[in-house]
C-alpha cells in the first residue's frame, strides 16, 4: 500500500492511499467489458438491423472505415470522457473506488485528462500495457507515463467515510455565523483547509495550524478576526461556510 502525499496550496501535506496495481487493472478491465459490450450492440444495431453495409458497400475504403470510425468514436474517447464528465473516474474506476486526482491537491482538469489520454497509446496500447504496468509499480506515487506528465495520480476512495471525512459540518439550528466572506472559498478549498486542519491538530503540528489561518485571513480578506485561537478561528471558518452554502 503506497501512501501518497499531496502538497496543497498551504505548504501542507495531506495523506491519501494510492490506488493499488489491481484496483487500476481491474478498473481497466471493466471498462473494456463496456467498450466490448458497446461495440457489440452497435454493430448489432448499424449493420443486422438497419443494415448498414448495404448503404456504404458501393464506398471507397477509406469512407467506409470514416463511418464505423464515427460510431466507435465513444469507444475511442471513452476515459477522456468518462474522466472529464465524472471528476476523475470511468464507470470501472467508480466501481472500485479509485479516482484521479492532482498531485497539487486541487481536482484534475480538461487539460491532465487530455494529457493522460494521450499518453494511453505509450502506456496501455503498446506492449499491451506492460509500459504502464512497469512504470506504475517503480513509481513511488503508482503513476503511469500518463500520470508523470499530467501531473495527477490516482487515489482509492475506499476509506470509512463519515461527516469528518467530508466538508460538512455538524451545526446547531440556532448557528449564528461569524465571516460572510467565507462565501469565496470553493468546496475544494475548504476540502483542502478541513484536511489540513484535521492531520496539524492531530500531530499537533500549530505551525501549520498558524500559516493556515494566515492563509484564510489573506484569502477572505478579513480586517477584523473575533477569535483569538487558530483552533477556534478554522473551526468557525469550517462551520460557517456550511451555513451559507447550506442555505444558499
Amino acid at each position: 500500500m503506497v501512501e501518497l502525499q499531496i502538497n496543497t496550496t498551504q505548504n501542507v501535506n495531506i495523506n491519501f492511499t494510492a490506488a493499488s496495481v489491481g484496483e487500476r487493472i481491474l478498473a481497466w478491465g471493466i471498462d473494456w467489458l463496456i467498450k466490448i459490450a458497446y461495440g457489440i450492440v452497435i454493430y448489432q444495431i448499424m449493420f443486422k438491423l438497419l443494415t448498414i453495409d448495404e448503404f456504404i458497400e458501393d464506398m471507397d475504403f477509406w469512407s467506409q472505415m470514416a463511418i464505423i470510425a464515427v460510431f466507435y468514436l465513444p469507444v475511442i474517447f471513452y476515459s477522456l470522457l468518462f474522466e472529464s464528465l465524472l471528476d476523475g473516474q470511468t464507470p470501472g474506476k467508480r466501481i472500485l473506488k479509485i479516482k484521479v486526482v492532482k498531485i497539487d491537491g486541487y481536482q484534475a482538469t480538461l487539460s491532465d485528462f487530455i494529457i493522460r489520454w494521450i499518453f494511453r497509446i505509450v502506456d496501455l496500447n503498446m506492449m499491451s500495457g506492460v509500459i504502464a504496468l512497469i512504470t506504475i509499480i517503480t513509481s513511488p506515487r503508482n503513476q503511469r507515463l500518463g500520470d508523470m506528465t499530467a501531473g495527477t495520480s490516482v487515489i482509492t476512495l475506499k476509506n470509512n467515510v463519515n461527516i469528518n471525512h467530508t466538508i460538512l459540518e455538524d451545526l446547531k439550528q440556532d448557528y449564528v455565523p461569524t465571516y460572510p466572506s467565507v462565501i469565496k472559498l470553493s468546496d475544494n478549498d475548504v476540502r483542502i483547509i478541513k484536511d489540513t486542519f484535521k492531520t496539524a491538530k492531530k500531530s499537533k503540528d500549530y505551525k501549520t495550524l498558524i500559516k493556515l489561518r494566515s492563509k484564510i485571513v489573506e484569502v477572505l480578506e478579513l480586517k477584523e478576526i473575533k477569535h483569538n485561537t487558530d483552533h477556534e478561528f478554522i473551526d468557525v471558518i469550517l462551520k460557517d461556510y456550511n451555513y451559507y452554502t447550506q442555505n444558499m
